[in-house]
């Protein structure tokens, strides 16, 4: 293997080859940078879109915006795709630009440790394997442990039970009476499509979400030829909907016209789906709009109408060997359980340990005071460790491709600066005056939004009434031209065994959003 300055087996190591992973292979590929090595526990690509393969799963992220600016697909056959469709187009990226050579699949990643005397990091593999590196990008995404809720007698049910992220296809459905437990983003895309197998279907809400139309259409063969003879045509359409979605996006900031506007159609499209006010009722959220998740749906209400489909706002007391009983001692007997209760958005119970400087584990530190990093990606003591989606970067109105793509940007910048340093033990570290200073900046910021100030309990709060981990507080193109390259002076160099330089840190100015 050919040996780079550092003499380290890779210049680059990537954790996970989802959109995030296959991105910044590609980015470093077009900067003429081979010198990396990415790891992928399963063994296909994919990330999300390859492990969700519930019924109905797709994206509610208009599909133009849901795809790599550099590679745009004229082939969507939907304004908004589905699983199958996503996963395929991130395979045509790796064929593409020839990613496959450089994946190694069916391994996990289970600890990095930063070695303090050569500057690197040291990756041990899920077979037991060490493999060096000068950096490390973590591109293992935010949606990849599906969270179960401990409820009383869950491990006694008798029947079948399982988590929408790994939904039992070889599970018949047909004339069984279920029940499914959350009304999520997961749950109101596949509720739809199992209600008319089944003989019964329970769902139980603990909140009702709230839901707006959803502005779907097929793109006949006529308009894909149309898209890929004038790509142009394309990029005008990306560029209206992003804008558009940016101009939504205001109505989290504060209690304004747009929020209003948006909770009127919200509620209409509940007045129009629902006729029955009692149901109605208990479909109506009472926090405002932007609290939690948006979710956008057609058929979900009307499925909530069918005979054979009872919407459950009773609370859960406990589960039974037979089936599940509410607080008002109703049990409901049922031949299978699916959750669609989400996924560890805040903590990190089933990734890998990350041990820094002074052997501080990271993941540890995050679980007890909540994540925080510089722009999501960059944590003091962790000098060359990457994040992508990282904390405090999620979105609740636009693509979060947008935001890989600018923190793309941001981290080959900071290869660059590595790659600069005649010194090759030399790193360089964020100052944690740097991280604190601008995580408190965004913490006051996203205090007075509609995730904290909008009368939810919201997975984006850390145990759900805390600070807000998950969150980006502003638009993404505030995001895109902050991280468009680095600050050397947010970095302390250091050279072990001979000195650390003292550049002088600028004050940290106002975040613009």
């Amino acid at each position: 293997m050919k040996k780079n300055k550092w003499h380290t087996d890779y210049e680059v190591v990537i954790i996970g080859a989802g959109f995030a992973g296959i991105g910044a292979g590609i980015r470093l590929k077009m900067t003429g940078n081979d010198d990396f090595r990415i790891f992928e526990k399963a063994a296909e690509v994919g990330g999300t879109w390859r492990d969700n393969t519930y019924p109905g799963c797709g994206c509610d992220v208009p599909s133009f915006l849901y795809s790599f600016s550099f590679e745009p697909n004229p082939n969507w056959t939907r304004a908004f795709s589905r699983q199958q469709e996503i996963w395929s187009y991130m395979r045509h990226c790796v064929r593409k630009y020839d990613l496959e050579p450089h994946i190694q699949y069916n391994t996990g990643i289970e600890a990095l440790h930063f070695d303090e005397n050569r500057g690197i990091w040291r990756v041990k593999d899920s077979h037991g394997n060490e493999t060096t590196a000068k950096v490390v990008i973590s591109a293992a995404g935010p949606f990849n442990a599906a969270f179960i809720p401990e409820i009383k007698g869950r491990d006694s049910f008798r029947g079948e039970a399982f988590h929408s992220l790994h939904w039992n296809h070889d599970y018949d459905l047909r004339n069984k009476k279920v029940a499914v437990i959350g009304t999520g983003a997961s749950a109101i895309q596949f509720v739809p499509e199992i209600a008319p197998l089944t003989d019964q279907l329970y769902i139980f809400q603990r909140t009702p979400p709230w839901i707006a139309p959803k502005p779907d259409q097929e793109f006949p063969e006529k308009t894909r030829r149309f898209f890929k003879k004038y790509p142009w045509y394309q990029r005008f359409w990306r560029e209206v909907i992003y804008w558009t979605l940016e101009l939504l996006g205001l109505s989290l900031y504060s209690n304004n016209l747009i929020r209003a506007y948006r909770t009127k159609v919200a509620l209409k499209h509940l007045r129009d789906s629902i006729p029955d006010p009692e149901l109605r009722k208990k479909l109506t959220p009472d926090y405002a709009l932007g609290c939690k998740r948006v979710l956008i749906s057609d058929d979900y209400y009307p499925t909530l109408l069918r005979p054979n489909v009872e919407l459950v706002t009773e609370s859960i007391a406990e589960i039974t060997p037979t089936g599940i009983r509410t607080n008002d001692g109703k049990l409901r007997q049922v031949d299978a359980i699916i959750y669609g209760t989400g996924f560890y958005v805040t903590e990190f119970p089933k990734l890998f340990e990350v041990y820094g400087t002074e052997k501080r584990n990271l993941f540890e530190i995050w679980n007890q005071s909540g994540p925080e990093a510089y722009y999501g990606m960059a944590v003091s003591g962790y000098p060359g460790l990457l994040f992508m989606v990282g904390p405090n970067t999620g979105l609740g109105h636009n693509s979060i491709i947008h935001m890989m793509e600018s923190q793309l940007n941001y981290i080959l910048d900071y290869i660059k600066m590595v790659r600069e340093t005649p010194e090759p033990t030399a790193f360089y570290d964020l100052k944690k005056a740097v991280q604190e200073q601008f995580n408190a900046r965004i913490q006051k910021k996203l205090s007075k939004m509609v995730w904290s100030s909008g009368g939810c309990k919201s997975y984006y709060l850390k145990n759900r009434d805390g600070k807000n981990v998950s969150i980006w507080p502003g638009s993404t193109l505030a995001y895109r031209k902050q991280t468009k390259r680095i600050k050397r002076s947010d970095y302390e160099k250091k050279i072990p065994g001979k000195y650390h330089s003292t550049i002088k840190t600028k004050e940290y100015g106002k975040i613009q959003l």
